[in-house]
């Protein structure tokens, strides 16, 4: 079964953005021109995504009025609002009526990918999620460090590791879920960090016997985290 749905993450003010963002939300920074989030908008759609969700918090009102309800960007675009940042497992939560009994692609507002990768996440196969990983490992203290078996499936998922990390893979950013994602984010624990993670919905997802592959995503990556990547990205 094809993918048609994707839900981005665009509720953050992005604080490590300083003044860019006192007056919008980071996701609608500019890179080459546009907005990231157009950008990843742009690339799913080419992918055959119609159906948006976007999830706003901080400025929501600059994303809904770039987007409208998609239709000049020839697409469907819905909202939801995230009220408290409480953390990424939460936020996936609020996609649950509209995702309804169908798989949907999620990324988060502010990662770029080479737009090539995105038809490969629309296919789960008989797969219950899609997680997707670049070869870095000067990144794994920023973020999580994916551990995988021989057939390339993730069998354990390590939120930014203390010490050597146990593998190269790191979590890229952008993935594919069943619904049955859900069942799991409903049973998250706050982590150490105060947060309800979707890192730890996914690893229970695999500990709970489910398959998830495991992609890794070709060309260029970044993780617009700030201003200097956001200069480096508009040189």
């Amino acid at each position: 079964m094809s993918v048609k749905k994707a839900v981005l993450l665009a509720a953050g003010k992005g604080t490590r953005m300083k003044d860019l963002t006192d007056e919008l939300p980071k996701p609608m920074l500019e890179v080459r021109g546009k907005p990231i989030l157009l950008h990843i908008v742009e690339g799913l759609k080419a992918a055959g995504i119609t159906d948006f969700c976007i999830v706003v918090g901080y400025r929501a009102d600059v994303v809904r009025d770039f987007f409208g309800d998609g239709s000049k960007f020839g697409i469907r675009v819905c909202y939801a609002t995230q009220v408290v940042q409480d953390g990424t497992g939460r936020v996936v939560e609020l996609a649950k009526d509209f995702a309804g009994s169908d798989p949907f692609i999620l990324s988060y507002g502010d990662i770029l990918i080479n737009p090539a990768n995105y038809p490969r996440l629309t296919d789960l196969a008989s797969a219950e999620g899609i997680v997707t990983v670049k070869h870095n490992e000067g990144e794994m203290a920023k973020g999580g460090c994916v551990v995988v078996n021989e057939r390339f499936e993730l069998i354990d998922l390590i939120e930014k590791p203390a010490g050597p990390a146990p593998s190269p893979w790191y979590n890229a950013g952008v993935y594919t879920f069943q619904p049955s994602i859900f069942e799991f984010t409903a049973r998250l624990k706050l982590s150490p960090r105060g947060e309800y993670e979707l890192t730890d919905a996914i690893r229970d997802l695999a500990k709970d016997g489910k398959v998830v592959k495991v992609v890794e995503l070709s060309g260029d990556w970044a993780d617009v985290r700030d201003p200097e990547v956001l200069a480096s990205l508009n040189r």
